[in-house]
């Protein structure tokens, strides 16, 4: 559905020129949910409009649907427009308008008809949760209501894409969560193309089917996301994972005990492999961290075992054979 190829933006200021995105390659499947992440600086704003053009890429082509949007003329470029819906971050809503008026918005810049008009907003608003709140106006409503609005009005035209530009990032925890389920709806009712950038690793975990890291401009790292978030690669990505996460320290494990990470992915996850192979094989053990969670509703779990005792060599063969991920952990891997 959306194709980057060799994607390159400069800007030129007078403290000299910055490269805000380096030959990227990117592809997103239809109706993939596609995550971009990265510090502040990284470009993952200016990507994410290059894809509709509203930034125009000094080198490199955009394809979207087939199409290859540096190729358009402006004419056609508005018309390629409509069929790539756009949030952001801080709403853009036009405050005078109510939120009916918001969302029949980009309709009436089509050139829509009243009633049609008309029954398309009332479906929307129904759909979204806001058929209460269509007289009134933005200032009126929660943070959560007005991307919720935001949301109906990039969906209004029909769009195949959408566009996220840090759309939870002015949210408190609660109501990202309410977003983020309404966009995995979306994409899983209507089929819809989403392309999220934010620097919240938890919102990529919870939505996107696959995820690139951009760093000064590049892509570092990319895949799917359990993959990423399990076995990431890249120091970059490592180190976006680590924040709030307290850092395991190998200095506190048994004295020569056998350090391993352990990654149970799926049903697995609820097995207990661990206490299976430990007594078939006769070694000890010590759990030092490990946590269990979900990732794009797949369920896993990561713990960093110490085995003392025994032959954990054998152990760790065994738990790999039952399809357990085993990596070596600290001085002692």
């Amino acid at each position: 559905m959306i194709r980057l190829q060799g994607v390159t933006r400069r800007f030129k200021s007078a403290a000299g020129e910055r490269v805000a995105l380096d030959d990227v390659d990117l592809n997103v499947k239809a109706g993939q949910v596609f995550g971009v992440v990265g510090r502040s600086g990284a470009g993952k704003s200016t990507l994410i409009r290059s894809i509709n053009l509203l930034e125009r890429p000094d080198s490199g082509r955009v394809v979207v649907d087939g199409q290859d949007m540096t190729a358009l003329t402006p004419a056609e470029l508005r018309a390629a427009r409509r069929r790539i819906g756009m949030i952001f971050q801080h709403f853009n809503l036009l405050n005078a308008k109510t939120i009916a008026e918001n969302v029949a918005f980009p309709l009436r810049l089509e050139g829509r008809l009243g009633p049609e008009v008309d029954r398309r907003v009332a479906e929307l608003l129904e759909r979204l949760g806001l058929a209460e709140h269509a007289k009134k106006h933005p200032a009126q409503l929660s943070g959560g209501q007005k991307q919720r609005v935001g949301i109906a009005r990039a969906l209004a035209t029909g769009p195949k894409v959408l566009l996220c530009d840090e759309a939870t990032s002015a949210l408190d925890p609660e109501t990202t969560e309410d977003i983020l389920t309404l966009l995995d709806e979306l994409n899983r009712e209507l089929g819809l193309t989403i392309v999220l950038i934010t620097h919240q690793m938890e919102v990529v975990r919870r939505v996107c089917d696959r995820v690139a890291v951009l760093k000064d401009g590049r892509v570092v790292e990319e895949g799917a996301t359990a993959d990423v978030f399990l076995h990431p690669q890249h120091p970059a990505t490592k180190a976006m994972l680590a924040e709030g996460e307290e850092a395991f320290d190998a200095s506190l494990a048994p004295e020569g005990g056998r350090l391993a990470r352990l990654t149970f992915r799926g049903n697995s996850t609820y097995e207990p492999e661990l206490s299976r192979v430990a007594r078939s094989v006769g070694v000890d053990y010590s759990i030092l961290s490990g946590r269990i969670s979900r990732i794009r509703g797949e369920p896993y779990g990561q713990l960093v075992v110490a085995f003392t005792g025994g032959d954990a060599e054998k152990a760790l063969s065994q738990l790999g054979a039952r399809g357990v991920i085993v990596e070596g952990v600290g001085e002692a891997a």
